[in-house]
This record gives C-alpha cells, sequence and structure tokens, in this order.
C-alpha cells in the first residue's frame, strides 16, 4: 500500500515494457492528456465519440460533488438504526453493485449483494431477519430487469410480514428514470449524477449510498481520492494514470490483450472484479480491448506465468505492473488510467455498444419460453446435460475437448455459471482447472452478472474466445410478482440468450445443465481431469 492517505504508485516492473510504454507516456504528456481529461474535454477521444463523452465525465470531480450526499447518508443510516434496521441488502447489477461489494469488504462491514436472478441465492437473502432489513435498489436506468425483479419480490415479502414495504426500500437511480417515477412511495429516493457511466459510478450514489448505510466510512473515501486528483491531473511522465495507461495500451500493441490481475497484498477486498468490469467494458469493442482475466493471487495459472498474450498486473507489489494505494485513489487511478487507454486504443471508454444483444435475446426468449433449451445437439452425461455439441460427439469429455480445441494460440476461455454464487461458490475452482489444463487464459464470470461487466469484452472485444456456460436446475424457484415468469426462468432465458448472441458471431458456445449442482459440479470437475489440449 502508499505511504499516505489516497496515494497511489504504479511501477512498470518489466524492462521491454517500460520501454515500450516510454513513448505512449511522451504522447499523453505532450496531449496534455491528463489535464485535458480533468477538465472534462471530451473531445479527446475523437469525433465519433463527442457526444457520450459529452455527458459522461462527471467523474473526474466526484470526491469533490458527492460531499453532500454524505450527510444525507448518516442521516438516514441514524434513522434506520433507531427504528431497528440494521441489516442492508443492495439490488443491483454491475456499476450499481461492483463498488459497494469491495468497499464494504474493505472496511469490515456487511452488506447482502444481490446480482443475480438464481431463486437459491435470493432466497437465502429472503431468509434473513426482515424486521430488520433494508432494501437499496440501484439502477441507473431505472429499467433492469434483474434488479426491478428484487425490487417486487422484497416489496411482497415485507407485505407478507406485515410490514410496509416503502417504508423498507431505498432507491438509487437517475433523474427521470422510470425507477424515480415508481419510487414515490418508497423511504428515500436518491438522484445519481446522470452524467456518469454505471462502471464509473464508485464514488457517485450508487457506491456511497449502500455503503454507508451498512457502516463503511464513505467520507474516507472521497477523502482518499481528493488527496489522489491533483497528482492525476498533472502531465508529468510520473503520473500514474498515465504510466498504467502506457503499459496496458503498449503491451496491448504487441499482441497483449489481456490483462491478468492478481491481489498481492493491497489490503483491497475484490477489486479485481470492480476493475474488470471498468476495462472489459471500457475497451472491449470494434474488434479490440483488453481483457481483465481475475485470478486468485499471484501464483495462480496466468499470473506467474503469463505468455505474450497478457500483462500480469498486481494488485499490490510485483508483477509485470504494479499499482497500490487507498481504495479511493485507486478507484481514480483505475478510471484515469482506462480512459487514458482508450485514447491510446482509439475506442470510446464510454459507450458500450453490444451490451443490449443479450438482454434483446433474453428478452424474446421469456415470451418463447419453448425455445429456452437453445440449438444444437443435446445429449445426458452423469448428471450433466450437455446443450449444444458438435454432431457426432456423445460425452463430456469429448464435447470439452472440442471446445477447448477449437480456440486459436492466443485466444481465451470463458466459464459462465449461471449458478448461486455462494451456495455454489465450488464452481469456481473450473477456472484454475482449465488455465492449467489448457494453457489458454481462463475467466470465470457469475451470470447474469458477467453480462453487465465482460458480457460487452466477448461481443465487441478479440474475437477469440470459447464459452463455457454452467446452468442448473434450481431446488426451489421464486415467482416474479406480476410478471409472467420466474426468477429460474428468467436466469435460464440470460444464459441461452447470451449463448444464442455468441453463436451468431461465430465463437463456440458449450451449455452444461445440471440435473443435480453438487453432483454435476463434482462430475465435471472429474471430467476435466481427462481434458488436454
Amino acid at each position: 500500500m502508499a505511504d499516505h492517505p489516497g496515494e497511489v504508485a504504479v511501477t512498470i516492473n518489466d524492462e521491454r515494457l517500460s520501454e515500450e510504454a516510454a513513448p505512449l507516456v511522451g504522447q499523453l504528456v505532450a496531449d496534455r492528456a491528463a489535464s485535458r481529461l480533468t477538465s472534462q474535454d471530451h473531445t479527446l477521444w475523437g469525433e465519433a465519440a463527442e457526444a457520450v463523452a459529452a455527458i459522461r465525465l462527471s467523474w473526474t470531480t466526484l470526491h469533490e460533488t458527492s460531499r453532500p450526499l454524505l450527510a444525507e447518508i448518516d442521516a438516514l443510516r441514524a434513522e434506520l438504526r433507531a427504528e431497528g434496521v440494521d441489516r442492508v441488502v443492495l439490488a443491483g447489477m454491475g456499476g450499481s453493485s461492483l463498488a459497494p461489494e469491495v468497499i464494504t469488504a474493505t472496511a469490515g462491514v456487511p452488506l447482502i449483494v444481490l446480482d443475480t436472478t438464481d431463486p437459491g441465492q435470493v432466497a437465502d437473502a429472503l431468509a434473513g431477519d426482515l424486521d430488520r432489513t433494508v432494501v437499496v435498489v440501484s439502477s441507473k436506468s431505472g429499467s433492469t430487469v434483474e434488479t426491478d425483479s428484487h425490487r417486487r419480490i422484497f416489496a411482497a415479502a415485507f407485505e407478507a410480514e406485515g410490514i410496509d414495504a416503502g417504508s423498507r426500500i431505498v432507491v438509487v437511480t437517475d433523474p427521470g428514470s422510470p425507477l424515480e417515477d415508481l419510487a414515490a412511495g418508497y423511504r428515500r429516493v436518491f438522484q445519481a449524477d446522470p452524467n456518469v457511466g454505471g462502471r464509473y459510478s464508485a464514488l457517485t450514489a450508487f457506491g456511497l449510498v449502500p455503503s454507508g448505510l451498512a457502516g463503511a466510512d464513505v467520507a474516507a473515501l472521497l477523502d482518499e481520492a481528493a488527496a489522489t486528483a491533483r497528482t492525476l491531473s498533472q502531465d508529468s511522465a510520473d503520473n500514474p494514470a498515465v504510466l498504467l495507461a502506457a503499459a496496458l495500451s503498449a503491451a496491448h500493441a504487441r499482441g497483449a490483450e489481456k490483462v491478468v490481475l492478481a491481489d498481492t497484498g493491497s489490503g483491497i477486498t475484490g477489486f479485481g472484479d470492480w476493475a474488470e468490469q471498468l476495462v472489459a467494458e471500457s475497451t472491449g469493442k470494434e474488434g479490440t480491448g483488453l481483457l481483465p482475466v481475475v485470478v486468485e493471487g499471484p501464483e495462480a495459472p496466468g499470473f506467474a506465468d503469463a505468455g505474450e498474450d497478457a500483462t500480469a498486473v498486481a494488485i499490490g507489489p510485483g508483477g509485470a505492473v504494479s499499482t497500490s494505494g487507498s481504495l479511493g485513489g485507486m478507484f481514480l487511478l483505475w478510471e484515469y488510467a482506462t480512459a487514458l487507454a482508450g485514447r491510446l486504443l482509439g475506442i470510446n471508454p464510454f459507450d458500450q455498444p453490444d451490451v443490449e444483444a443479450a438482454k434483446k435475446a433474453a428478452r424474446a426468449l421469456l415470451d418463447n419460453p419453448t425455445e429456452q433449451a437453445g440449438s444444437g445437439q443435446s445429449f445426458l452425461d452423469g448428471p450433466i446435460e450437455v446443450h449444444g455439441a458438435p454432431d457426432g460427439v456423445t460425452t463430456l469429455v469429448e464435447a470439452l475437448q472440442v471446445l477447448t480445441g477449437s480456440a486459436p494460440e492466443f485466444g481465451y476461455i470463458a466459464v459462465q455459471a449461471y449458478l448461486d454464487r455462494i451456495a455454489d461458490a465450488s464452481a469456481a475452482v473450473l477456472r484454475p482447472e482449465l488455465a492449467r489444463k489448457t494453457g489458454l487464459q481462463t475467466t470465470f464470470g457469475w451470470g447474469p452478472r458477467f453480462l453487465h461487466s465482460t458480457g460487452q469484452y466477448h461481443k465487441g472485444g478479440h474475437q477469440n474466445g470459447v464459452f463455457l456456460q454452467i446452468t442448473g436446475y434450481p431446488e426451489t424457484d421464486i415467482d416474479v410478482p406480476d410478471r409472467p415468469y420466474s426468477l429460474g426462468v428468467l436466469q435460464l432465458a440470460q444464459a441461452v440468450g447470451d449463448g444464442q448472441v455468441l453463436s451468431g458471431l461465430d465463437r463456440p458456445v458449450l451449455r452444461l445443465h445440471l440435473t443435480d449442482r453438487a453432483a454435476g459440479l463434482a462430475h465435471l470437475v472429474h471430467t476435466l481431469a481427462e481434458v488436454s489440449r
């Protein structure tokens, strides 16, 4: 960690990379890119990006403009505690949930995060003490299907317990959104800054409200960001954001299109998951970009043995590039560096042109649920239904062998687990196992939350990925009030819909549906032992 609150540091430890990055550092300094970004110059990314950039740059001053929120959050927290309400549930996806999860986990305060459509995980949240529960419903657009489903389910649960739902729901959304219109009878509505995109919103109401209500010191977070803001605005060769942007872009120029993130003792919990969305969704478009690969630690497959197609970036000391600092400072460092990398890569870091495709496909399947089985051959291998295997393939090991073998030399495997990330947490072992067996960079994402993160890169970035979807029958299901579907139906529609979009881009997709989740995961891990590349 850095020595002073808010201080951030970036060190390029690889001599070759340092030499390659030097001209790009000089370019950013000569272009006054850092100071122009601080002054919210929307012309930095070219004419085509100007309209979007013009309404997406307010994050550079959030350490100042978010200050009025602090008293409001403290007052609401005190009110709720006086009523015996001290259990905070956050219903939000992507930028509405990732930052609060990092903030509260690092602070060591409890926050229940619902960024899922898995009925088991939602049921566990419902099973807690509702008398002590407040639900923060966070959605920038105000129309996020997962978050709307959570809102409906919790409102019904409160009413069933004789609790006034309106007194227990807090809303965070953009001004004028459909959610704001619905929230007239709710406990409180916090309007977020509409000129900040979701993935840059850590220091807006989306990050601060749920974290502050849970007990995190969000004032200190803003202090940390403020302490580093001046450094990041400087047009100098030792600006940490300039160094990080140049290093990632220089590596990409020679083929290192993946950024392997490992925590090496930063003191921050889960930062890689937040940075994953920021980098993937900001850069993964127009057939280019940087794919974050979040790994289990510095000894994990893919980090210490990163090949020519990847750059090992440490959250803490070590790696080809090391980054360090306080949490507030690190949020701002990575936001600056990602935006500057967008300029060097020649893309607009503030749009997400391919995210909507999977949502549309899922909606179409909800309208026609008989199509949810998906296309392609299907067969049963033990407790696993195999969907989408090529003709002639009759076993799970063959299907996995074909999938991994179809990845090009410097491609990647994306494991997408549409399961309960608490009860089915063992699924995460699939990432290191596949990486070890195949030698390919391998990502792991919980569905559908990754659709609001790496989902953009999968469709818009380098088209060299292969996709392993894991779905499963839920033990119980939950109907969504006033909607013609359950969470289980929605979850499967999201998986199959995204698979259809990927297949339409000629990317290999294999879906494994677990008839028994525990037994299916055990069978899958056992079968992986027979896979080779």
